[in-house]
């Protein structure tokens, strides 16, 4: 009786099974075929194919951006009974020296929220084979997400990975922010950097332990810095990691 029961369980799971896949079967011709016009609007995606299986999408072929191959995944993913996307497509667009790339972004990273929330901002490039690694800690998500916008839109970047981190919601760490950015921008040896709307000496803090990044032109004027960030109440630690510029 028993071993009666847990054939008829066996079998009608089976074809469960078999009736899901069946039903998830019976769309692929219609996903593929929107895909294929969906993809086929854009003169960017010209040179990327798509097959369907049991209703998952695979791209493949090439875009010349990385921001156009999250594009083009997010557009599919959109389309009626698809249940995912596995995405293949390279990017091809140019081959960029992995050094010259790091320039070009760290240039943009330096900028970015420029007259925003840039002095509560720290987020730098590494680049190894076309694959960049952003690391850094953001004050908000949106920042976080422009400087991934950053990285996706950058001609022969091939890859993305993201280590910034978004610092927690605290009134109690904005109060430090704040403190901080007034005792080191007003400070009568460091007011001159105040003049550049990059912020170049860059204040995070996390759970009330305040860091200072960012490059400034001498050693007195890290010192300086750190002095007034050590004054500032409410921070439990002070990490200066401000670099000395190098003389040419």
């Amino acid at each position: 009786m028993k071993r009666t029961l847990l054939v008829f369980l066996v079998v009608s799971l089976s074809s469960l099974a078999m009736a899901d896949t069946a039903g998830l079967t019976r769309y692929d011709q219609s996903i593929e075929a929107k895909a294929s016009q969906q993809l086929a609007a854009k003169k960017e995606y010209q040179s990327v194919q798509s097959t369907v299986e049991d209703g998952i999408v695979t791209l493949t072929g090439e875009v010349g951006l990385y921001q156009q191959k999250l594009d083009a995944a997010k557009k599919v993913r959109k389309l009626a009974n698809v249940q995912g996307v596995r995405n293949l497509i390279e990017v091809a667009g140019p081959n960029v020296p992995d050094g010259e790339l790091t320039a070009q972004l760290d240039r943009k990273l330096y900028y970015d929220r420029m007259g925003l929330d840039i002095a509560f901002n720290f987020v730098t490039a590494s680049v190894q084979n076309g694959v960049v690694t952003l690391n850094g800690e953001t004050l908000l998500d949106v920042d976080r997400q422009s400087a991934l916008w950053l990285a996706y839109n950058t001609p022969g970047v091939k890859d993305v990975i993201s280590n910034i981190n978004v610092a927690p919601v605290s009134n109690f760490d904005d109060r430090i922010r704040f403190q901080a950015a007034r005792m080191i921008y007003r400070d009568p040896v460091l007011s001159r950097y105040a003049i550049d709307p990059a912020r170049p000496i860059r204040i995070v803090v996390n759970n009330g332990k305040l860091s200072l990044y960012g490059t400034v032109a001498n050693q007195m004027d890290k010192n300086v810095a750190g002095i007034r960030a050590s004054q500032v109440f409410g921070a439990f630690s002070v990490q200066n990691n401000l670099q000395v510029a190098k003389k040419s």
